[in-house]
């Protein structure tokens, strides 16, 4: 409020009576108070105004994505055990990959005075996060992608190799055509096709790009219609990989729909993926503890770590199970 009042040429008094929208300021002001607030980006801290002076926030915020999808929940679950033993309540916001959305989200969790944030950053420029935060300087972790424009903590699963084992492993299986199911993502699922690519050509066997099927909104639906094209083509794949859990659900269900048997590894295990008749073959990461791991990065930072920024990259397993171990034809 005191760098406000500096900028517009006025008392911090009235300052806070346009912020709070009490007493009376004159337009013309109260414009320059409007303007100088924007340019600085200053926000109201809700919870600072209720607390005594020295008293420091006990919640953390935590910005995930898409909540309906077991990842997120999981990551979710674990990095609120870990904030809750350390006696930090959560407070928890989606932006579901709208950058808008998002800028807000981190703007009403400052607000709040968090004392940390743990996000899963959009793919858009988060160079915002150095105006929204530069007073406060909340301490961030991003988790499961890094963030562009932004210098913070990342703990991220390693993507490429978990697309370089599961392609590798179908092509120990004897199979050279193996189609990929891509979801729409700047980061994660990118860097399994990395490895996807990687592996063939280490191999000898070019990447195929007919083969190659990025999807638009990554749901169960749409990898099944993709399966099913790519299944009932002149030349069809004898084996897919898929990079999400949800992909993976609709292959199996084109396969079932077909009555059709092709080698399958997906990304990311799923509820009962053991149990179907064929148990599904998957490259698969600890999730909670890349929430756990997240969590107590943050909570180092909150009380004193100012070391620099960390990249921590945990390794993914392929557990094989059936599907992934089907042979070339």
């Amino acid at each position: 409020m005191r760098d406000v009042a500096e900028r517009a040429g006025v008392a911090v008094v009235t300052v806070s009576r346009v912020v709070n929208g009490i007493g009376t300021v004159r337009e013309e002001t109260a414009e320059r108070v409007n303007a100088a607030i924007a340019a600085i980006g200053y926000q109201r801290n809700e919870i600072a105004r209720s607390l005594r002076p020295g008293q420091n926030s006990m919640t953390i915020g935590l910005l995930l994505g898409d909540l309906t999808n077991p990842f997120y929940a999981s990551l979710a679950k674990a990095a609120v055990e870990v904030a809750n033993e350390a006696g930090y309540a959560v407070l928890l916001s989606t932006a579901d990959e709208d950058p808008e959305v998002e800028r807000r989200a981190v703007g009403e969790l400052i607000g709040r005075r968090v004392a940390g944030l743990i996000i899963v950053p959009d793919q858009g420029d988060h160079a915002f996060l150095n105006e929204i935060n530069g007073h406060d300087h909340v301490p961030i972790v991003f988790v499961d992608r890094p963030a562009t424009g932004a210098e913070a903590d990342v703990v991220l699963v390693d993507n490429e190799e978990g697309g370089r084992k599961a392609t590798q492993h179908l092509v120990d299986q004897g199979h050279d055509r193996i189609a990929i199911l891509v979801a729409p993502s700047y980061y994660s699922t990118g860097r399994r096709l990395r490895g996807y690519r990687k592996a063939l050509r280490r191999s000898g066997i070019e990447p195929d790009n007919d083969l190659v099927v990025t999807l638009r909104a990554g749901t169960t639906e749409e990898a099944e219609a993709a399966t099913r094209t790519l299944l009932t083509s002149a030349h069809p794949p004898t084996a897919v990989f898929s990079t999400t859990g949800f992909l993976t659900e609709g292959v199996l269900r084109a396969c079932r729909e077909l009555k059709t048997s092709v080698a399958i590894v997906g990304f990311d295990d799923f509820k009962l993926a053991d149990m179907l008749p064929t148990p599904v073959t998957v490259v698969t990461s600890d999730t909670e503890e890349l929430g756990r791991h997240a969590a107590n990065l943050l909570l180092d930072r909150i009380n004193g770590d100012d070391a620099p920024s960390r990249r921590t990259v945990l390794p993914v397993q392929l557990i094989a199970r059936g599907t992934g171990e089907i042979g070339h034809p």
